[in-house]
């Protein structure tokens, strides 16, 4: 008697590299936050150290400082990066075949922002104070906004940049800018006495996990 075959269970496809990258960011954002949250000894000791040693250099070199404020305040500043943004959702709408991702851009940054003023508010963490501040901020502490901001950008933006296939030297200065604007921010911040060295370190970590999760989902729902 002929017997038919048997099928085999179809499988799940397998999460992509963005997708697992998303979860372990994921992981180490939500621990980082609770450690915040619970105001855990050994990390506000670290923040405290940190935060009076760079203090201490910036009332002292006056210089250098006043560069780090032009830089947060007007080049790494988080309206600044948004407009970059904006730039790019332009330019890919005027291809018209992109109007997709140029929509999909726009949401990505709008969802980390949400997110970061949204984690800002439920955590409410005091900025650093001094008795001569080198500089001023508003809202709640973590996660620092520039920081986030600028990987949310810079990642996002280096993703689509690799996409289109750019030649060797253009890769490699697009990264080189990205880095230095990432790290660059979080040093300004901290060095300029407005927020704690874990603000910056959530910063990034929450930005990369917007970036991965938001470029999985590109991948997974892309017509």
């Amino acid at each position: 008697m002929h017997q038919s075959p048997v099928e085999s269970p179809e499988r799940a496809p397998a999460p992509s590299v963005a997708a697992r990258a998303a979860a372990v960011l994921a992981v180490c954002s939500v621990l980082l936050l609770v450690l915040v949250a619970m105001r855990w000894h050994p990390l506000i000791g670290v923040d405290g150290d940190i935060s009076r040693t760079t203090h201490h250099w910036a009332v002292h070199e006056t210089g250098l400082t006043h560069t780090f404020r032009i830089l947060t305040d007007w080049v790494w500043d988080p309206l600044t990066m948004r407009l970059v943004i904006a730039a790019a959702v332009v330019w890919l709408v005027w291809r018209r075949s992109a109007w997709w991702t140029a929509l999909w851009l726009a949401a990505a940054v709008t969802v980390g922002a949400l997110l970061q003023q949204g984690l800002k508010a439920a955590v409410d963490r005091p900025r650093p104070v001094w008795r001569d501040p080198v500089d001023s901020a508003h809202y709640a502490s973590f996660p620092s906004g520039h920081a986030m901001t600028a990987t949310i950008v810079c990642g996002l933006l280096l993703w689509l940049l690799h996409r289109y296939g750019p030649g060797r030297a253009l890769w490699r200065t697009a990264l080189a800018v990205a880095l230095v604007s990432v790290l660059g921010v979080g040093l300004t911040r901290v060095w300029l006495g407005v927020h704690w060295s874990s603000d910056v370190l959530g910063g990034w970590l929450l930005g990369a996990t917007v970036v991965a999760l938001t470029v999985a989902v590109h991948r997974r729902l892309q017509p």
